[in-house]
């Protein structure tokens, strides 16, 4: 019970959604269906999948998880040096059949897909790799664990491909790089005690904070450019915006400052996912 709990932690619970919700509304909106591949790819992307993003990181971020004092809650376990293997043969134990099952009901155009955003789950880890130490692929790679699920389950259901759907991929890739950014500046001490590299260890926390808030802007105009009521969601970014805006001037020194408003960006996400589903909502009763 004991590993299980500590899997269950590394998992992020709390985080869950973020991956699994948006392949489920890509595929269900394109399909018009609930099926076997909704089925199976909503189950993937809500536990394996978070189970190998956050677990292959806590293994390998040990030492800095050490020095964060963050960590060892719903943020993340501080895994012991005894639950490593565990940890890293449990994601592939829990990943490998779900992954199998996807092949089988995909094609090529999809496999691809899948692949890609696998490959960026293990790479912004893993030793050799190490995406999330190389400042701005970090927080590309970040936003594209939540990004793909969205484009795999477009690409599993067939979706057409449109200007207007690519500002929406967009705008939600541009979401994830700004709210990744915003999530290193609170670990700017601890990382580099630990000696990891990010985009805040080298830019600083309040370039950071500033980057992240552009970002997010950039988002929020992009989402002007999607079929109606689509423009609406562009005022989800303000929310976001108001939350770090506080930390602009932010010393390195004081980063961990930050932690309070990355607690409230995890409770913003189900408030912001509410008003999303409605929109979502709207656009299929007016399609």
């Amino acid at each position: 019970m004991k590993t299980l709990r500590t899997l269950l932690v590394s998992s992020r619970p709390l985080s869950w959604v973020n991956t699994a919700y948006p392949f489920a509304a890509a595929y269900l909106l394109t399909a018009q269906r609930i099926d076997l591949a909704w089925v199976v790819g909503t189950l993937y992307f809500l536990v394996p999948y978070n189970l190998a993003m956050y677990g292959i990181n806590d293994v390998f971020d040990y030492e800095s998880d050490l020095r964060n004092p963050r960590k060892g809650g719903v943020e993340g376990a501080v895994l012991e040096r005894s639950m490593h293997r565990t940890t890293l043969r449990a994601a592939i134990a829990i990943n490998v059949p779900f992954l199998a099952v996807l092949m089988v009901l995909g094609g090529p155009a999809s496999w691809l897909v899948l692949a890609l955003s696998v490959f960026a789950v293990v790479a912004y880890s893993a030793p050799g790799l190490r995406f999330k130490e190389r400042p701005f692929l970090d927080s590309a790679t970040s936003s594209t664990h939540f990004v793909s699920p969205a484009l795999y389950g477009l690409v599993l259901a067939r979706a057409d491909v449109t200007p207007a759907l690519w500002a929406l991929l967009g705008a939600f890739f541009l979401w994830g790089v700004a709210s990744q950014a915003f999530g290193a500046v609170q670990d700017v001490v601890a990382d580099r005690d630990g000696g990891i590299a990010s985009v805040a260890t080298v830019t600083g926390a309040a370039t950071t904070v500033r980057f992240a808030i552009a970002a997010y802007l950039v988002g929020g105009t992009l989402m002007l450019f999607t079929p109606w009521p689509g423009p609406l969601a562009s005022l989800l970014v303000l929310p976001y915006v108001a939350n770090i805006v506080p930390f602009a001037a932010l010393a390195d020194r004081d980063a961990e400052q930050a932690h309070r408003g990355w607690e409230r960006f995890l409770w913003l996400n189900y408030v912001t996912g509410f008003f999303v589903t409605m929109l979502l909502i709207w656009y299929a009763a007016v399609r």
